[in-house]
This record gives structure tokens, sequence and C-alpha cells, in this order.
């Protein structure tokens, strides 16, 4: 399975940016840590991370005849980006949404999520371990 993963904005700032919210974990730390676990399933995975919508609407079409599956941290666009729900709805990929904090516990602005009807997950609140259990998820799709 070829599993695509995309970071959103600021997530780049791992490791730095509220440790408290969002750990101590470097991005680069939690890409080795995809790329274990993908490795460990089976999986060929490419990893990207971009501060800008249109980058990331960008990166999900030109991989698309590529992936099997996405899982994308949105970050910011999570609540209001109905441009990267457009381009995740069309794709017709599996798509799981996944983020380091349980944004349901988080600022009232930060509870919706307008990416979560078109993903057939969401994993939210256990750091790095959102991205894991995506992860696991796919496996368990690929298995179907």
């Amino acid at each position: 399975m070829n599993l695509l993963v995309i970071h959103g904005p600021n997530l780049h700032l791992l490791g730095r940016r509220k440790p408290a919210v969002y750990g101590t974990a470097t991005m680069a730390q939690l890409n080795a840590a995809i790329r274990k676990r993908a490795a460990a399933l089976g999986f060929k995975v490419r990893v990207f991370q971009s501060n800008s919508e249109g980058r990331i609407i960008d990166l999900l079409t030109a991989n698309a005849g590529w992936a099997d599956a996405l899982v994308i941290n949105p970050a910011a666009y999570t609540h209001y980006s109905y441009a990267i729900r457009d381009a995740i709805e069309a794709l017709e990929l599996p798509a799981v949404e996944v983020h380091l904090s349980d944004i349901a516990k988080r600022e009232s602005f930060r509870r919706v999520s307008v990416i979560k009807p078109v993903c057939l997950a969401q994993f939210k609140g256990e750091g790095a371990g959102s991205y894991m259990k995506a992860l696991d998820y796919c496996a368990s799709i690929k298995r179907k």
C-alpha cells in the first residue's frame, strides 16, 4: 500500500511550539516514527508538510495516482478549509484525519472539523500515537 501523509501549517514548529499542547517531539522525530511504523506495516510512504493551503491541495492532487490512502493533519485548516475538504473528497481515497491534541477539548473555534465528513476516521489527542493509530487503521482497510 502507498500511503500519503500530509502535515499542515505550523507543524514544522513541533518541539518548540506549545509543548504542553503538542508535545516535545520534533517534526523529524514524528516523521521517523511514521516511516518506521509504515515500514513495519509494509507501506511505502510519502510525507510532506506545508504551511500553504494551495500547496497542500497541489500535494494531494500530484500524489493521487500514487497513493492508496491518505493520513492528514490539516492543523488550523481543519476548521475552515473547504478547499482542502473538497480536494480530499474529489480524490476518492480512503482518508484519515489526525491531530496531536484533542481538538474537542480545545478552544471553541477548534472543535469543529470541516475535514472529518470526508474522512473514514479521525484520531486525536494522543500525540504521535494519533498518527500510529491512523496508520494501523489504514492497514485494517488494506486487509479488508
